[in-house]
């Protein structure tokens, strides 16, 4: 059940691109035949020269507790260029059972490079530590990515696949792809998605809980700028996991 949590996580990173002053969602997260597994909660307060994102997540029914009841916190911190999110601290906190684990990453934009400073305690204690510098620099991490995109993709409807680069993405390098459809690949959007998104996205996610080497997590986006629904296909075991819009 971890691995499911994790991809509940994925998803949510995923949920909300439209920057605002003050910015709430709820979600639904359910997988396959198995039914709901999660919910999670999205805020951004947005001011002048500042930001801060919460992304909250926490298994629940029978996933909480064949995961210890697992919890989630993503937390990006930063300030803002030419209507831009940048980031300058993102972290993620990850509890079950006794165990905490804390990855934190400071984006250093003077030197161009992302300090990254992992530990991990059990029972209270501080069992394992690492800090390393990564392999690339961006003023982006994984949330200010997913809310930058309104800007970052001016004409939502003009088919390509675009490349990007996250803190937090470490394991693909940092590169994070977005696909946007054409017409006719769109009715497959809908079918799945449903009719009433303003747009509709794929976000390739490089991981190996997926049957196939990249997971497409498809995105149907409101006409508000945040996410209706959300689809992650090609996952080991039960089937895909959704993630619906509820508040």
């Amino acid at each position: 059940m971890k691995v499911i949590i994790s991809v509940v996580g994925l998803i949510v990173l995923c949920l909300t691109v439209l920057p605002a002053k003050i910015l709430k969602a709820d979600y639904d997260v359910a997988y396959g035949i198995v039914g709901k597994i999660g919910e999670a909660h999205a805020q951004m307060e947005r001011h002048s020269k500042s930001y801060t994102i919460d992304i909250r997540l926490a298994a629940t029914g029978l996933a909480a507790t064949l995961s210890g009841h697992r919890k989630e916190h993503h937390r990006s911190v930063g300030h803002i260029e030419n209507g831009l999110l940048v980031s300058d601290r993102y972290e993620v906190v990850r509890r079950y059972r006794d165990t905490r684990v804390v990855k934190t990453y400071t984006i250093d934009h003077r030197r161009k490079r992302v300090l990254k400073n992992y530990q991990k305690y059990r029972g209270g204690k501080l069992v394992e530590q690492e800090q390393k510098r990564l392999g690339f620099y961006s003023k982006n991490d994984l949330l200010t990515l997913y809310f930058n995109l309104d800007r970052l993709l001016p004409d939502k409807h003009k088919a390509g696949t675009y490349q990007f680069s996250a803190v937090g993405a470490e394991k693909q390098k940092g590169k994070v792809t977005v696909i946007l459809p054409t017409p006719q690949e769109e009715k497959t959007y809908v079918s799945k998605l449903g009719s009433k998104a303003a747009w509709y996205a794929t976000a390739i996610i490089h991981q190996k809980i997926f049957t196939s080497k990249e997971g497409h997590l498809q995105l149907a986006v409101g006409k508000d700028g945040i996410a209706n629904k959300a689809l992650l296909e090609d996952l080991i075991l039960f089937g895909d996991i959704t993630a619906t819009r509820i508040k």
